[in-house]
């Protein structure tokens, strides 16, 4: 199961530009290449949001790598321990994103 999730960022041109090079580090760690698509931003209430969904390659080499990370975190279920790891990993790198599962 491919994992989609919604940021919603206050200032889009910074983070995403932040987002796309944690996400091409994170890919040259996992070896899991092209793994990832964005839609389109929309805007409201001076806010951007936007989709990112995982492709299986990425997804499943972060999972692998951080297992250990990943499994730290309180969420009951693996999609929500990994947006919660994913969210402090952007984080970590300068974004100031908010972000949640995709439905």
């Amino acid at each position: 199961m491919s994992i989609v999730l919604e940021i919603g960022t206050k200032n889009y041109v910074d983070d995403l530009l932040l987002i796309k090079k944690a996400l091409s580090h994170m890919e040259s760690l996992v070896d899991g290449y092209n793994g990832y698509v964005l839609s389109e931003p929309s805007s409201k209430f001076g806010w951007t949001f936007f989709k990112l969904a995982f492709k299986s390659n990425l997804q499943n080499g972060i999972e692998e790598k951080f297992s250990d990370m990943i499994a730290k975190y309180e969420w009951t279920d693996q999609p929500n321990k990994f947006a919660k790891f994913m969210t402090d990993y952007f984080i970590s790198k300068g974004c100031d994103v908010k972000i949640k599962l995709s439905d």
